[in-house]
């Protein structure tokens, strides 16, 4: 016995498929072939690892439903029967049994996601908008030099940004004597670049982030405040430019520091 043929038989010789000879032949190819012999436990490894795989069950309808299709294609079956084992059918008409079944299943699937799909709600843009902001935050928050120029001085970190971007951004002066600004530096927000200014207030980070908002379904009004996983978002805007401040500061004190703050932009 060649080592294709071996191996073209290893799944059927691990499930007990072979006919008694053939089985013999297999066995006798691996005793003597250690190629053959680690392909085998590897294959037997992975019969192991599928029969561990988490199992979850069918829900009745569409079970009651497969059941259905499969029985109305389902010849009549025939097959040999292997000492201790069950009869394994001799023939088994794939195309006609599962086919079906299969495709019922893909739509019954298909249909639950568009209904599901359906039922949720269309999501907020400007929810979307402030989620984008924490992300800037925290990308601001995790990187070991987030800002490209260190300074306190408005009048120094303005100027910086000045043929940098297409915009004049404002940066405004820290708010009471427990906040300072401690930089700023270029960014992306979304798909458009943004200034980006860090200021501590107290202990905690906040993130001014400056940008254009054409194309971006910008609330209307005054400032809009979002909590998005734990922090909170301030947004307004001064005209073509959006502002968004971004911190874990309590939502009553970072709404006081943006309305300050927006006076200045």
């Amino acid at each position: 016995m060649t080592h294709d043929e071996a191996r073209r038989n290893l799944l059927d010789l691990q499930r007990r498929r072979l006919a008694p000879g053939l089985a013999r032949e297999v066995s006798d190819h691996l005793a003597g072939c250690p190629d053959c012999a680690r392909a085998a436990a590897a294959e037997a490894a992975l019969g192991e690892a599928v029969e561990r795989r988490p199992r979850h069950p069918v829900p009745p309808a569409l079970r009651r439903r497969l059941e259905r299709i499969a029985g109305s294609h389902a010849p009549a079956p025939t097959g040999l029967a292997w000492p201790g084992r069950p009869a394994w059918p001799e023939r088994l008409a794939w195309p006609g049994r599962v086919a079906p079944a299969l495709a019922a299943a893909l739509v019954a699937v298909a249909a639950t996601m568009a209904v599901q799909r359906a039922r949720q709600p269309a999501p907020d843009p400007v929810a979307l908008i402030a989620g984008e902001a924490v992300n800037d935050h925290l990308r601001v928050l995790r990187s070991a030099h987030p800002l490209d120029v260190e300074s306190g001085a408005r009048h120094e970190v303005k100027p910086w940004f000045e043929g940098k971007l297409g915009f004049a951004p404002a940066v405004p002066a820290a708010v009471g004597q427990e906040m300072r600004l401690r930089g700023g530096g270029l960014g992306w927000f979304l798909d458009r670049e943004a200034a980006v200014m860090v200021y501590a207030l107290r202990r905690h980070a906040v993130t001014l982030l400056a940008f254009p908002v054409g194309g971006l379904a910008w609330p209307d009004g005054g400032r809009r405040l979002e909590s998005v996983r734990g922090f909170n978002v301030v947004l307004w805007r001064s005209g073509g430019i959006g502002y968004a401040l971004v911190s874990d500061v309590d939502a009553a004190e970072l709404s006081g520091v943006a309305e300050k703050m927006a006076a200045g932009s």
